[in-house]
């Protein structure tokens, strides 16, 4: 989807969003003008930030609401300083920080007549999930494979960070997918 400058120049923003958050206590203003008319479009992304392999912080959108820009400005800022799991990044954790970009395409809703016929629509590591059920919510990036490779195991942990039992099933449950382009570096 992105070509590589275009992936550059996201992961550039993201790091200076971050930057910024560390003297100015929010996002890095954007300006549209500056982006080519690929990443002024509106899309939905989350950027991941892992400190020495392991998560430092995830937040994204799942929904396209904003110009891709300003929502991985945003995004990058908000992974860093307002992840609810982590206290804010500090100038120190910034040396080999690995960013990631993940880049949404617009999630479609799955048919499916059971819990086991929908598992055996899944495309491990290459499907992102959002459940809905009873006011619960919650997705897995398609990147969430890697350590849950089984496709009931996924299912089962993504009812969980929903918060619904991990046994639950219902003829109200919606599944979405989506598909996502990813791309990382690792500050220096």
């Amino acid at each position: 989807m992105f070509t590589d400058e275009e992936r550059k120049q996201l992961l550039k923003l993201a790091e200076a969003s971050i930057r910024y958050g560390l003297d100015h206590y929010r996002p890095l203003p954007v300006t549209l003008a500056d982006y080519p008319e690929t990443l002024r479009q509106p899309r939905a992304s989350f950027v991941t930030l892992k400190s020495h392999g392991e998560l430092r912080g995830c937040i994204g959108s799942i929904a396209a609401r904003h110009p891709l820009v300003e929502d991985v400005a945003h995004n990058a800022w908000a992974a860093a300083f307002t992840d609810p799991r982590f206290p804010p990044l500090t100038i120190d954790e910034l040396h080999n920080l690995e960013l990631h970009i993940s880049v949404l395409t617009s999630p479609q809703p799955m048919c499916f007549s059971s819990e086991s016929d929908l598992i055996s629509q899944l495309k491990p590591g290459t499907d992102g999930l959002i459940i809905e059920d009873q006011g619960c919510r919650g997705t897995f990036l398609p990147s969430v494979w890697e350590s849950l490779p089984k496709p009931a195991d996924f299912l089962c942990h993504l009812k969980m960070k929903a918060g619904l039992p991990p046994n639950h099933w219902s003829n109200t449950v919606q599944v979405s997918c989506y598909q996502t382009e990813s791309f990382d570096e690792t500050l220096s």
